[in-house]
Parts: structure tokens; sequence; C-alpha cells
């Protein structure tokens, strides 16, 4: 009879499920995990350090390199935390614009996640049809911002411009011929708003295809049900949000619970699973791309009705026009102060949360006057979830290992900061 032995394995950081940043070591009985060893800092980048030497504007592109896959929803939370300690109001264009914002990168974010899920799994069709809408949403991210990864759009006081009146265009090129660069440019004459009205249009059909290859799927079901399970007594006493908490059945969404923006304004409905596993994970955030696609087209409306400023008039906090800057002398002192010595921030501390598509975001800001924050900690969402590992994986088999990686939604910018 053949002897079982028990080995120490390390499941990355090379190891693609485990996406080239985090060492997990695993203590093996056979193939079952005995114990799941979370080892991070490959990807540390010192955000809360760098954004003590730099301006409150110069650290608002820091933000995106944490969730790279989530940018907006960070500079999001920073840019509240600021506004509450300068105590500036946010003109109401400029609320919706950002909400709108925030549920085009929560369909980005799990757009992403369920495609390298399924990947991960061994299902590759699903990621090329997440990522054929994922490219539709970052032109409108290039459009805006004039970056499709980490657009900076974001600013303390609303947004860095209004919404664009046209799209960027497909080119003529030899592999496409004229009916086809037709087809293709048919949503994008008209405005952005013109734009993603078609997109979220047709973008439930596409939830439909996705539903359609995986949520009845008997392998993906095998490699999710059951797997994973955390009661939701132990997903609060952990101190779980988002998904990985709404998927264990309790309905904590700060959206609705602590309304920020114009949320308390706008119909949707929290998709609240049972089990806890993988599999209704999975099932939340396909009804949140849908709930979303109901937020963007509620804000859309919105917009079209109602033209404004996008940003506080406050020129010691956002500059001035660039007409103005050409002609007027106090308004070109205004300019050169902001982007030389920055704004000065009254003493203070706050703490600013959201919703991230990843659960709980949030950014606790020490001010002592100065023109760069005197401490900035990040409260990750992704950090909390990873160190669930070990509980998460103990009794399940080494290939279960990468459906709870995937389930778990982390990005290693993110956790480790």
């Amino acid at each position: 009879m053949s002897e079982i032995r028990n080995y120490t394995l390390n499941f990355g950081p090379q190891h693609p499920a485990a996406h080239g940043v985090l060492r997990l070591i695993l203590e093996l009985d056979g193939e079952v995990v005995e114990r799941a060893d979370p080892h991070i800092g490959f990807l540390h980048r010192g955000t809360e350090k760098l954004a003590e030497s730099r301006t409150w504007l110069q650290s608002v592109p820091y933000m995106d390199r944490l969730d790279y896959m989530a940018t907006m929803c960070n500079e999001h939370v920073y840019c509240l935390a600021v506004e509450k300690l300068l105590g500036i109001e946010v003109p109401e264009r400029a609320q919706y614009i950002r909400v709108m914002f925030d549920e085009i990168t929560r369909v980005l974010n799990h757009l992403v996640l369920i495609g390298s899920h399924a990947f991960d799994i061994g299902a590759m069709t699903m990621i090329l049809y997440a990522f054929r809408e994922r490219a539709d949403l970052l032109d409108v991210y290039e459009a805006v911002s004039g970056a499709r990864w980490h657009p900076a759009y974001y600013r303390p006081g609303g947004v860095y411009r209004d919404l664009p009146d046209s799209m960027p265009k497909y080119k003529p090129n030899r592999f496409k011929s004229e009916s086809q660069l037709k087809q293709l440019n048919a949503a994008r004459e008209g405005s952005m708003l013109d734009f993603l009205e078609d997109f979220f249009e047709r973008f439930p059909k596409c939830c439909d295809d996705y539903e359609t290859l995986l949520t009845e799927n008997r392998i993906w079901k095998q490699r999710t049900v059951g797997i994973g399970v955390v009661s939701p007594e132990r997903a609060l006493a952990m101190g779980f949000s988002g998904p990985m908490l709404r998927g264990s059945g309790i309905a904590w969404d700060l959206r609705r619970k602590q309304p920020y923006e114009v949320y308390d304004r706008l119909d949707f409905d929290i998709p609240v699973g049972k089990n806890g596993d993988c599999y209704d994970r999975y099932l939340c955030r396909m009804e949140e791309m849908r709930q979303s696609t109901r937020i963007i087209r509620q804000c859309i409306d919105w917009l079209r009705k109602n033209p404004g400023s996008v940003i506080t008039d406050n020129h010691k906090i956002a500059p001035p026009k660039r007409e103005k800057v050409k002609s007027d002398m106090e308004e070109l002192i205004h300019h050169f102060k902001l982007f030389s010595e920055g704004f000065h921030v009254p003493e203070g501390e706050v703490y600013a949360t959201i919703e991230h598509p990843k659960g709980e975001f949030g950014v606790y800001a020490i001010s002592d006057g100065a023109n760069k924050p005197y401490r900035i900690r990040l409260r990750s969402a992704g950090f909390v979830h990873l160190a669930a590992m070990d509980e998460m994986a103990r009794g399940h088999m080494i290939a279960d290992v990468v459906a709870l990686m995937g389930t778990l939604d982390v990005v290693f910018g993110d956790v480790d900061r």
C-alpha cells in the first residue's frame, strides 16, 4: 500500500493563478490543504508613505495604481476624504458623473474578475467575451481622460472636465472594409452619452451570453458549488465586505446603508447569495453588473437634461478656465499657485469610504494644515479577504485553491499598497 506523504508547497509567486505576485505556502496531506499561508509584499509601492511627500492633488494618480482594475473608484474615495477636510460642495452634475463612472468601473472590474476566474479554472472562451466588452468601456475612459488604464479623472471638488461631445472612431486600414468600419463606428457618431446609451442597451444581452457559458455549465458548477463556503457569522467576524459578504447572505452595501453622492436618488437592487460559496459570489457579481447598468441608464438620462459645472468654482482648490488664465492676472496666479504649491487643507482627520467593486475601500487622512498630507492610511478591501484564505482553503484540494483565488477578487497593488 502506497504511503501518503505530507508536503509544503510554494503556490506562486510564479503560478499563473497567483497572478504573479502572491506567494501562497500550502501545507498538504496528499492533495488536501491543511494550511494556507499567504505571503504578500511583492508589489509593495509604498503609496501611503509617498503621499506624505506629494501635494494633496499630486496623490490622485497614485490611487489609480492601487487596484488597477477599479481605478476611478480609488480616486473617488480619496477625493471624498479631501473634500470632507476642506468642507467644499461638489456640483450636482459632477456627482452624477462620478456615480456613472463608479458603476462603469464596477462593470470593468467584474468583467476582468469573471473572465479571469473562469480562465484560471479552465474555461478560455469567457475571458475573450469579457475583454471584448471591456475594450469599449476603456474607450470611454480614454475619451474622457486621455488614458485607458490610469485616468486620474476625479479631482477634489469634482471631475477634471465635462463629458466630451464625440467619441474616437476606428480608422480605415487594410484589415477592415468600408462596410465593417461603418458598422463599428455606428455607435460612435454621437456624444459619449450616446455611445454609453447604445452600449448599455446591448450589455444585458452580453450578460445573458456569459450566463449561458457559465451559470448552468456542469464543470463550472462542479468547480465552484460548495467551494470556499463562509457562513454569515464568519463573514462578519473576518471583516468581509462587498460581494464576499453579500454572497454569504448579508445585504450590506454602502450605496444603500451610508449613501454618498447621489446614490440615494437612484433605483437599484442589492443582490444577495444564500450559500456563501464561490458559485453564489459569482452570481452576485453577475447581478451587480445588471444593477450597474440600471444605475448608469438613470445617470445618462439625468446628465442629458441637466448641464452645468463639473468642478467647484473655488480657484484655490480647482484651476480656473483656460481662457480666463490667458486674460486675467489674478486667475493666472491661482493657476500657478495651485500647480506649484498646491492647496492647503485645514487641520483635522477624516475617514471616507465607498462601496468599491471589491468591498469597502477607505481612506483615513490626517492634515496638519500643510499642502501635503501628514498621514494617509488606506483600508484595502482585498487585504481582508486574502487573510481568510487559510480558513477557506482547509480541507479542499489543491485544484480548489485556484477557484478560491478567483473568488476573492484580489489585486495586489491594493493588497500590498
